[in-house]
């Protein structure tokens, strides 16, 4: 192993693994493709006893059309992989000893193999400088997060702990700070005096997709709105940095996230689980979840969860806002979505659609919409609905680019502090605990559908 301070190596743990094939690799590609890495080594260890060869294609197929470019050619040139337990210290020195220069150890990995691996470093000389990469979720519990916080602050300093959610892509990130803080016909709207109701939604036209050996086991809440949905609260509620410097801004976030809590304090009324049936989604006929290969039915995993969450700040005292993610849903949704009070009065003599005025800001296409209201073509005194939409357009990298060009750079903007992933968990214990007591039924929707009766959503 050598360190030349300029050399940098990707050590993948679970490299086998469908995350690392489609996200983190072609993540990588664009990046090198960019020029934005620098001299990188990739290494790749899994419990799969490929060959390199084997291993060498796969890569080359997850950098797809960047696989030509300069350094994306010549990382795929050098790339190694090795059969390894990573669970054990013995495989792990083996594995750092191929490395060059500052290390990067990401963990593609499920959460419980992560925590084991990461007891096995506390017995292993880590190079200088080395960094720890973890996805989501982290931990299973506010406690259980606190745990792995410390046991990682055993093994590397806070500032070199990576806590991804590809979510917090700088485009995003930088799409609504600058939607919120450089328009200031916003920003002065965005309160409870004017603002009835936000939700926040990610449904998607996906089921299952062979992900049963993670997904059964985490499920709607914790794989969605316990990491990704409650992170875009967080950017949509709390106040101004006084700039992107990572401590102000994530400071920022961390209060507007100390201040959220569950509506009502009451999982009954504010949260629903559900799991999809039979259906036709698209041209697929789907069986029912718990037909699904690789699914336990005793868990009663959710398929489709919703939360609604109070913050409790001056700024959105009494606003509620409804966070869902559901799978196998026909309308296909992943947008934030501000709806307006309504005016106070409209003048005797207009007559119109009874719509409120909303402001949608969509993830996938990232793009911002405002419905609102005007005297249509025709009789001046009818009012007609209209929709202004502009596309942001895409970032320069895809998300998990944006995420490893942080990594490399040693800048943790677009990572989730420790004591935020333990707040996460925080915000939606009550909910878990209601549903683990069976105090939440389970109700279920056909694939297909736009989900089950009883939604908290109104648009």
């Amino acid at each position: 192993m050598t360190n030349d301070g300029s050399a940098q190596t990707l050590l993948i743990l679970g490299a086998s693994g469908d995350l690392t094939a489609r996200l983190l690799l072609p993540g990588l590609g664009a990046l090198l493709a960019a020029g934005d890495a620098p001299p990188l080594t990739l290494l790749g260890a899994g419990t799969d006893a490929w060959d390199e060869d084997r291993w060498r294609q796969r890569v080359s197929d997850a950098f797809g059309e960047h696989r030509d470019a300069e350094q994306a050619a010549r990382t795929l040139a050098s790339t190694r992989y090795h059969s390894a337990d990573v669970t054990k210290a013995e495989d792990l020195r083996r594995l750092l000893a191929d490395a060059d220069g500052t290390v990067s150890i990401f963990f593609a990995l499920p959460p419980a193999v992560t925590g084991k691996a990461c007891e096995a470093l506390l017995d292993v000389d880590l190079p200088e400088g080395t960094r720890l990469v973890l996805e989501k979720p982290f931990g299973t519990s506010a406690s259980s997060a606190a745990s792995l916080n410390r046991l990682l602050n055993r093994i590397a300093p806070e500032e070199r702990i990576h806590r991804i959610d590809h979510f917090l892509g700088k485009s995003t990130v930088l799409n609504i700070l600058g939607l919120r803080f450089a328009n200031r016909i916003f920003e002065p709207l965005l309160s409870s005096e004017h603002v009835e109701s936000v939700d926040i939604v990610f449904d998607e036209a996906l089921a299952l997709e062979g992900r049963a050996g993670y997904y059964d086991k985490a499920g709607a809440l914790a794989d969605m709105i316990q990491s990704h949905l409650l992170q875009i609260l967080g950017l949509l509620t709390m106040e101004a940095p006084q700039s992107l410097e990572p401590g102000e801004f994530r400071d920022a976030k961390a209060q507007a996230l100390r201040a959220t809590r569950l509506w009502g304090g009451d999982a009954k009324e504010s949260s629903l689980r559900a799991r999809y049936t039979a259906g036709k989604l698209g041209d697929r006929q789907l069986p029912d979840y718990v037909a699904e290969e690789g699914v336990d039915p005793s868990r009663e995993t959710e398929t489709l969860a919703e939360l609604v969450l109070a913050v409790d700040t001056w700024r959105w005292a009494g606003v509620p806002f409804r966070l869902r993610s559901g799978k196998a849903v026909a309308n296909s949704r992943k947008e934030a979505v501000i709806t307006f009070k309504e005016p106070q009065r409209i003048p005797d003599g207009l007559n119109g659609p009874e719509r409120p005025n909303r402001l949608r800001i969509g993830f996938g296409p990232d793009c911002l919409a405002l419905d609102f209201t005007i005297n249509g073509p025709g009789d001046p005194f009818e009012l007609d609905p209209i929709t202004l939409q502009a596309d942001f357009g895409p970032g320069d990298l895809p998300a998990y680019g944006e995420v490893l060009r942080g990594v490399f750079d040693d800048d943790p903007l677009l990572s989730v502090r420790g004591d935020v992933a333990e707040q996460c968990w925080r915000i939606v214990e009550p909910v878990t605990k209601a549903w683990h007591a069976g105090e939440v039924p389970i109700v279920e929707y056909p694939a297909g559908s736009d989900g089950p009766d009883g939604s908290h959503l109104d648009v």
